[in-house]
């Protein structure tokens, strides 16, 4: 018995070794050229995130509103990006009997001439409706601003991933085994219109996965289903006020949440942090001080051996997870305070660290397509006495 659970658990371990081995890091240089927001993330005015900052309950205009913004920004700066939209209804709790409709968008950048079924992907998905109540909820942390990270995380790797597929191609290479892409989910109707439960919760991810498990791909398709192509689904919830801790839920991607961890501590490192007390802007106003302790969003990478409590925070991945998908949740514990509070608005967020996390995302995702040399070259211009960085 003892020989046989080894051999279980070798054959798991195995399992995830492709994926492993499909994760290889960017360079320092790649790292500090990688594109900033600018002024996308601007509460008042930032292209991407402002027109998300509103009342956004699921079937509303301000829905429709928000899901017109994200169309419109793959339209226009992402044309290469093919977009689905996956509608659903259902009757809730507040309806009075009456069908709400629901509408994901999933937006996939595959290699060209890649066959369907044949190409594994980087899902990274955060929802965008808003909750019914308190009366003019905003959810700036739940979830505009990963809604705009992911936005920018998109945007940044787009000419990169040309590039790298281009190479390939002119090198005879395009038809290699190991072929991947990347999708960005934006879910609706996540959030509960009364009280959290199985039926009033997930109403977009619920409906999203169950199509996508019963959809085939051609029978001699590498991923039998949409589903199974999904190689990590990394979830973006509450983030974008200072501070966060983010645990390490599963076990089985505790590899990829250290990955994540390990471009965080480079990033730092380098002084590309805004929040950080030792970011060159605020090192400068504190002559003759030490270097201050390095908080970290990503607190666990040392854990190996227990302390994995994955499935406790309801989240748009269970529907996924039930199915056997691979997830990276990215969520604090605890929440924000300003949690399902009228308070989580614009004024709210920490803007530094949403750009914080813009840019982890965006590396995490370079890491992951393998695009270290597919970048543009790009001058870093520093300014000695603020520290401030402009890319």
């Amino acid at each position: 018995m003892e020989l046989l659970a080894a051999l279980l658990g070798l054959l798991g371990l195995l399992g995830l070794l492709p994926l492993a081995l499909a994760y290889s890091s960017v360079s320092d240089a790649t790292l500090e050229g990688l594109p900033g927001p600018g002024t996308d993330f601007d509460i008042h005015s930032g292209a991407l995130l402002a027109p998300i900052l509103r009342p956004r309950v699921s079937g509303t205009e301000g829905s429709t509103a928000v899901l017109q913004h994200f169309l419109d920004f793959f339209k226009k700066e992402l044309p290469e990006w093919r977009l689905e939209l996956q509608n659903s209804s259902s009757t809730t709790p507040t309806s009075n009997g009456k069908l709400v409709p629901f509408v994901n968008l999933i937006a996939t950048r595959d290699p060209p001439n890649a066959g369907i079924g044949d190409v594994g992907r980087l899902a990274l998905v955060a929802h965008y409706d808003s909750k019914l109540e308190p009366a003019g909820f905003i959810g700036a942390i739940d979830s505009a601003a990963p809604c705009a990270m992911l936005m920018h995380a998109a945007r940044s790797v787009d000419k990169a991933l040309t590039k790298k597929w281009a190479a390939m191609a002119a090198e005879g290479t395009d038809d290699l085994e190991e072929k991947k892409g990347l999708q960005i989910l934006l879910l609706d109707g996540e959030e509960a219109f009364k009280s959290w439960t199985d039926t009033d919760s997930l109403y977009g991810a619920r409906a999203l996965a169950e199509e996508w498990e019963s959809t085939f791909n051609p029978a001699a398709s590498t991923y039998k289903t949409p589903l199974d192509s999904i190689d990590l689904f990394v979830l973006l919830d509450l983030l974008g006020s200072r501070g966060p801790t983010i645990p390490s839920y599963y076990k089985t991607t505790h590899w990829a949440y250290k990955h994540m961890a390990q471009a965080e501590h480079r990033l730092r490192d380098l002084g590309l942090f805004k929040s950080s007390p030792n970011h060159p802007s605020r090192v400068a106003k504190r002559a003759n001080e030490n270097k201050r302790t390095e908080p970290l969003f990503l607190t666990a990478a040392a854990q190996e051996d227990g302390g994995f409590f994955g499935g406790y925070i309801a989240d748009d991945h269970l529907p996924f997870l039930a199915r056997g998908v691979e997830v990276l949740h990215i969520i604090p514990s605890p929440f924000p305070h300003v949690w399902h509070d009228i308070t989580d608005d614009g004024e709210h967020l920490d803007v530094e660290t949403v750009e914080d996390w813009a840019r982890l995302v965006t590396a995490f995702t370079a890491e992951w397509m393998d695009l270290e040399g597919f970048f543009d070259a790009r001058t870093k211009q520093k300014t000695e006495v603020t520290g401030k960085s402009e890319l």
